[in-house]
């Protein structure tokens, strides 16, 4: 299935994209895309609704970020072994943790507004993987079944934040509009391996990324067991993986972000995106 939320900002409703590609009105079975709804239970009882049978929403909609109520925000670094090279860094031990403010969540298409003071607003797609069941210290083996499934995350970052102003990389990473999440939230029977996974990112019609999940240091399964090991993962918790090469510090010479850029991305079989900079005001 494809999970989504619809509608203006804050006052989203839950939708089913049917194989027609049109959204089916999923509000008179529950109430978001969130918490136990996303549980094997919550789960299989969509996936037992004719998509027929729910009213079609006319379009053009606003899509609203593909989970709704996210508990926690983590966030995987230097994830990719050729994005560790480009950026110069040595390849981690242990995956890097890092928070990212549930404030920064928005809709996949909604504009990026560049914070007052920056001068380093950088580009990440990201695999964003969400929670559908209760995991704390859980095996390899056994992590994935703890996935309710799967969507695109740009990870948007403003380096100088993150990596010149001291302390931690969170507030590199928590801006408003930082974390679009979306289209769909496609789950998880639907993803034959998360780690053969295309992705792309183009600013201003220019590829800049073009990666695959094949690269990842430590796949989805381990990252999993292993935050499991240091805090319960909830449904809805939102774990976004790191980034393949071609991010802007990483280009020669570095690149970023400005109003009026357009930056599109995605991965295959789970949509893509698209956002216009603006600068906040």
């Amino acid at each position: 299935m494809k999970l989504l939320r619809y509608g203006p900002k804050g006052a989203e409703k839950p939708g089913m994209l049917d194989a027609d590609g049109q959204i089916r009105d999923l509000s008179g079975v529950v109430a978001d895309i969130a918490g136990e709804v996303l549980t094997p239970a919550g789960l299989a009882r969509l996936a037992g609704i004719d998509p027929a049978s729910l009213p079609v929403v006319p379009g053009p909609v606003r899509y609203g970020p593909c989970v709704g109520s996210v508990g926690k925000f983590l966030c995987i670094g230097l994830n990719y072994s050729d994005h560790a090279a480009e950026t110069g860094m040595a390849i981690p031990k242990e995956p890097i943790l890092f928070m990212k403010a549930n404030s920064a969540i928005c809709g996949p298409d909604d504009d990026v507004l560049i914070p007052r003071g920056s001068e380093k607003t950088d580009w990440e797609v990201e695999l964003g993987v969400v929670i559908g069941k209760r995991a704390k210290y859980v095996t390899e083996a056994e992590a994935l079944s703890h996935v309710a499934g799967y969507c695109v995350v740009n990870d948007v970052s403003e380096r100088a934040f993150q990596a010149e102003r001291g302390g931690q990389w969170t507030k590199g990473k928590s801006c408003d509009t930082f974390g679009p999440i979306g289209p769909w939230l496609v789950t998880a029977d639907e993803v034959a391996d998360p780690q053969d996974m295309s992705m792309w990112l183009k600013v201003n019609g220019e590829t800049r990324q073009d990666g695959s999940t094949r690269t990842m240091i430590f796949g989805v399964a381990h990252l999993i067991s292993y935050l499991s090991q240091f805090m319960s993962l909830e449904p809805g918790d939102v774990i976004t993986t790191g980034t393949p090469p071609g991010v802007g510090m990483g280009m020669k010479p570095p690149t970023y972000l400005k109003p009026g850029d357009v930056v599109e991305l995605g991965i295959k079989g789970l949509g893509q995106q698209r956002q216009v900079m603006k600068a906040d005001a």
